[in-house]
Protein backbone atom coordinates (compact mmCIF):
# COMPACT_ATOMS: atom_id res chain seq x y z
CA UNK A 1 0.00 0.00 0.00
CA UNK A 2 1.16 3.36 -1.13
CA UNK A 3 0.39 6.34 1.36
CA UNK A 4 -0.32 9.52 -1.05
CA UNK A 5 0.08 13.06 0.76
CA UNK A 6 -1.29 15.10 -1.94
CA UNK A 7 -3.19 18.32 -3.17
CA UNK A 8 -5.34 19.25 -5.75
CA UNK A 9 -2.14 21.24 -8.04
CA UNK A 10 -0.70 19.58 -11.37
CA UNK A 11 2.83 18.13 -9.68
CA UNK A 12 0.14 16.05 -7.23
CA UNK A 13 -1.53 15.32 -9.88
CA UNK A 14 1.20 13.40 -11.81
CA UNK A 15 1.63 10.95 -9.11
CA UNK A 16 -2.38 10.30 -8.68
CA UNK A 17 -2.22 10.17 -12.30
CA UNK A 18 0.60 7.70 -12.29
CA UNK A 19 -1.08 5.60 -9.56
CA UNK A 20 -4.23 5.14 -11.35
CA UNK A 21 -2.11 4.45 -14.80
CA UNK A 22 -0.08 1.63 -13.14
CA UNK A 23 -3.01 0.37 -11.20
CA UNK A 24 -1.34 0.33 -7.63
CA UNK A 25 -3.48 0.32 -4.32
CA UNK A 26 -3.18 3.78 -2.50
CA UNK A 27 -4.50 5.80 0.15
CA UNK A 28 -4.63 9.49 -0.23
CA UNK A 29 -3.98 12.23 2.50
CA UNK A 30 -4.98 15.77 1.74
CA UNK A 31 -2.87 18.46 2.72
CA UNK A 32 -4.81 21.71 3.19
CA UNK A 33 -1.83 23.96 1.73
CA UNK A 34 -4.30 27.20 2.09
CA UNK A 35 -3.40 26.72 5.90
CA UNK A 36 0.16 25.78 5.47
CA UNK A 37 -0.31 22.32 6.82
CA UNK A 38 2.80 21.31 4.71
CA UNK A 39 4.92 23.44 7.17
CA UNK A 40 4.08 21.59 10.09
CA UNK A 41 6.75 19.42 11.63
CA UNK A 42 4.90 16.18 10.76
CA UNK A 43 4.76 16.98 7.38
CA UNK A 44 8.37 18.30 6.87
CA UNK A 45 9.48 14.92 8.51
CA UNK A 46 8.45 13.58 5.34
CA UNK A 47 9.47 16.42 3.06
CA UNK A 48 12.05 19.02 4.50
CA UNK A 49 11.30 21.30 1.94
CA UNK A 50 7.71 21.30 2.85
CA UNK A 51 5.72 21.02 -0.57
CA UNK A 52 3.92 18.34 -2.16
CA UNK A 53 3.40 15.42 -3.17
CA UNK A 54 4.75 12.95 -1.11
CA UNK A 55 4.52 9.12 -1.19
CA UNK A 56 5.05 6.37 1.75
CA UNK A 57 5.90 3.07 0.31
CA UNK A 58 4.29 0.70 2.93
CA UNK A 59 5.26 -2.63 1.64
CA UNK A 60 8.57 -1.29 1.31
CA UNK A 61 9.15 -0.58 5.13
CA UNK A 62 7.56 2.87 4.96
CA UNK A 63 9.84 4.32 2.35
CA UNK A 64 9.49 8.19 1.80
CA UNK A 65 9.93 9.41 -1.43
CA UNK A 66 9.44 13.24 -2.30
CA UNK A 67 9.78 15.24 -5.95
CA UNK A 68 7.68 14.38 -8.16
CA UNK A 69 9.55 13.24 -10.49
CA UNK A 70 11.65 11.64 -7.92
CA UNK A 71 7.96 9.88 -7.24
CA UNK A 72 7.35 9.10 -10.53
CA UNK A 73 10.68 7.56 -11.75
CA UNK A 74 10.44 5.38 -8.26
CA UNK A 75 6.69 4.03 -9.26
CA UNK A 76 7.76 3.60 -12.93
CA UNK A 77 11.23 1.65 -11.92
CA UNK A 78 8.98 -0.45 -9.24
CA UNK A 79 6.60 -1.23 -11.49
CA UNK A 80 8.96 -1.93 -14.85
CA UNK A 81 6.12 0.02 -16.66
CA UNK A 82 5.84 3.64 -17.95
CA UNK A 83 9.66 3.66 -18.40
CA UNK A 84 12.00 1.53 -21.00
CA UNK A 85 14.09 -0.37 -19.12
CA UNK A 86 17.07 -0.09 -22.13
CA UNK A 87 19.46 2.76 -21.28
CA UNK A 88 18.30 4.78 -24.52
CA UNK A 89 14.58 4.50 -24.21
CA UNK A 90 15.10 5.66 -20.35
CA UNK A 91 17.30 8.77 -21.25
CA UNK A 92 14.50 9.97 -23.74
CA UNK A 93 12.16 9.68 -21.35
CA UNK A 94 14.06 11.07 -18.53
CA UNK A 95 15.17 14.06 -21.33
CA UNK A 96 11.54 14.59 -21.39
CA UNK A 97 11.14 14.53 -17.83
CA UNK A 98 13.51 16.90 -16.82
CA UNK A 99 12.17 19.34 -19.20
CA UNK A 100 8.73 19.85 -17.19
CA UNK A 101 10.71 19.86 -14.00
CA UNK A 102 13.16 22.45 -15.04
CA UNK A 103 11.32 24.04 -17.39
CA UNK A 104 7.47 24.14 -18.18
CA UNK A 105 6.70 23.53 -14.30
CA UNK A 106 8.77 26.71 -13.22
CA UNK A 107 8.12 28.72 -16.12
CA UNK A 108 4.06 28.08 -15.90
CA UNK A 109 4.13 28.54 -11.68
CA UNK A 110 5.99 31.61 -12.43
CA UNK A 111 3.67 33.19 -15.39
CA UNK A 112 0.99 32.03 -12.53
CA UNK A 113 1.90 34.25 -10.16
CA UNK A 114 2.02 37.84 -12.30
CA UNK A 115 -0.76 36.59 -14.07
CA UNK A 116 -3.06 35.54 -11.45
CA UNK A 117 -1.78 36.09 -7.96
CA UNK A 118 -0.21 39.35 -7.57
CA UNK A 119 -3.17 42.09 -6.99
CA UNK A 120 -0.64 44.23 -8.81
CA UNK A 121 -0.31 43.83 -12.52
CA UNK A 122 3.57 43.82 -13.54
CA UNK A 123 3.11 43.44 -17.30
CA UNK A 124 6.92 42.95 -18.54
CA UNK A 125 7.11 40.09 -15.71
CA UNK A 126 3.82 38.63 -17.72
CA UNK A 127 5.05 38.81 -20.97
CA UNK A 128 7.81 37.36 -20.05
CA UNK A 129 6.54 34.56 -18.64
CA UNK A 130 4.08 33.90 -20.98
CA UNK A 131 6.38 34.38 -23.78
CA UNK A 132 8.93 31.75 -22.21
CA UNK A 133 5.55 29.42 -21.18
CA UNK A 134 4.57 29.94 -24.93
CA UNK A 135 8.13 29.00 -26.30
CA UNK A 136 7.91 25.77 -24.39
CA UNK A 137 4.72 24.84 -25.50
CA UNK A 138 6.29 25.05 -29.42
CA UNK A 139 8.88 22.89 -28.47
CA UNK A 140 6.46 20.46 -27.19
CA UNK A 141 4.35 20.66 -30.17
CA UNK A 142 7.67 20.48 -32.71
CA UNK A 143 8.28 17.21 -31.17
CA UNK A 144 4.56 16.04 -31.17
CA UNK A 145 4.59 16.65 -34.94
CA UNK A 146 5.96 12.78 -35.42
CA UNK A 147 5.76 11.65 -32.08
CA UNK A 148 2.37 9.78 -30.77
CA UNK A 149 4.06 10.35 -27.47
CA UNK A 150 6.76 12.65 -26.06
CA UNK A 151 9.24 9.73 -25.40
CA UNK A 152 7.87 7.03 -28.45
CA UNK A 153 5.93 5.03 -26.05
CA UNK A 154 3.46 6.40 -23.72
CA UNK A 155 5.03 7.51 -20.20
CA UNK A 156 5.96 9.20 -17.25
CA UNK A 157 7.03 12.05 -19.36
CA UNK A 158 3.72 12.72 -21.35
CA UNK A 159 1.81 12.57 -17.58
CA UNK A 160 4.40 14.41 -15.91
CA UNK A 161 4.01 17.56 -18.92
CA UNK A 162 0.39 16.95 -19.54
CA UNK A 163 -0.42 17.91 -15.55
CA UNK A 164 0.70 21.05 -16.17
CA UNK A 165 0.30 21.92 -19.80
CA UNK A 166 -3.27 21.42 -19.42
CA UNK A 167 -3.77 24.18 -17.25
CA UNK A 168 -2.71 26.56 -20.03
CA UNK A 169 -5.58 28.84 -19.64
CA UNK A 170 -4.82 29.21 -16.07
CA UNK A 171 -1.78 30.97 -17.16
CA UNK A 172 -2.88 33.09 -19.50
CA UNK A 173 -1.69 30.83 -22.21
CA UNK A 174 -4.04 29.45 -25.55
CA UNK A 175 -2.73 26.65 -27.96
CA UNK A 176 -5.01 27.01 -30.98
CA UNK A 177 -1.92 27.60 -32.86
CA UNK A 178 -0.45 24.52 -31.98
CA UNK A 179 -2.30 21.57 -33.50
CA UNK A 180 0.03 18.77 -32.11
CA UNK A 181 0.13 20.19 -28.72
CA UNK A 182 -3.71 19.77 -28.69
CA UNK A 183 -3.98 16.38 -30.82
CA UNK A 184 -1.70 15.77 -27.23
CA UNK A 185 -3.79 16.99 -25.01
CA UNK A 186 -6.42 15.75 -26.21
CA UNK A 187 -5.84 12.33 -26.83
CA UNK A 188 -3.80 12.04 -22.39
CA UNK A 189 -7.58 13.50 -21.79
CA UNK A 190 -9.25 10.74 -23.24
CA UNK A 191 -7.47 8.61 -20.93
CA UNK A 192 -9.19 7.05 -18.17
CA UNK A 193 -6.56 7.27 -15.21
CA UNK A 194 -5.87 10.69 -16.27
CA UNK A 195 -9.31 11.53 -16.04
CA UNK A 196 -9.51 9.97 -12.64
CA UNK A 197 -5.96 11.09 -11.82
CA UNK A 198 -6.68 15.06 -12.05
CA UNK A 199 -10.13 14.56 -9.47
CA UNK A 200 -7.57 12.82 -7.09
CA UNK A 201 -8.24 15.40 -4.78
CA UNK A 202 -11.40 16.92 -5.89
CA UNK A 203 -10.73 20.08 -7.98
CA UNK A 204 -11.73 23.13 -5.65
CA UNK A 205 -13.81 24.47 -8.34
CA UNK A 206 -14.88 24.09 -12.03
CA UNK A 207 -13.14 26.14 -14.57
CA UNK A 208 -16.13 28.66 -15.37
CA UNK A 209 -16.79 28.92 -11.91
CA UNK A 210 -15.27 32.65 -11.63
CA UNK A 211 -15.94 33.25 -7.68
CA UNK A 212 -14.46 29.95 -7.04
CA UNK A 213 -11.47 30.85 -9.12
CA UNK A 214 -11.12 34.32 -7.61
CA UNK A 215 -11.29 32.94 -4.33
CA UNK A 216 -8.97 30.33 -5.18
CA UNK A 217 -6.20 33.10 -6.62
CA UNK A 218 -7.14 34.96 -3.24
CA UNK A 219 -5.43 32.24 -1.22
CA UNK A 220 -2.51 31.72 -3.64
CA UNK A 221 -1.71 35.01 -3.49
CA UNK A 222 -1.52 35.23 0.23
CA UNK A 223 1.23 32.24 0.51
CA UNK A 224 3.20 34.04 -2.35
CA UNK A 225 3.09 36.63 -0.45
CA UNK A 226 4.63 35.77 2.60
CA UNK A 227 6.66 33.24 0.88
CA UNK A 228 4.84 29.47 1.52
Amino acid sequence: MIDLYTAATPNGHKVSIALEELGLPYRVRVVDLATLEQRQDWFLALNPNGRIPVIVDRDEGDFVVFESGAILVYLAEKTGRLMPGDPKGRSLVMQWLMFQMGGIGPMMGQANVFYRYFPEKIQPAIDRYQGEVRRLFRVLDGRLADHEYLAGEYSVADIANWAWVRTHKWSGITVDDMPHLRRWLDALAARPACARGIDIPPRSFRADDTDAARRFAEGARKMVEFGK
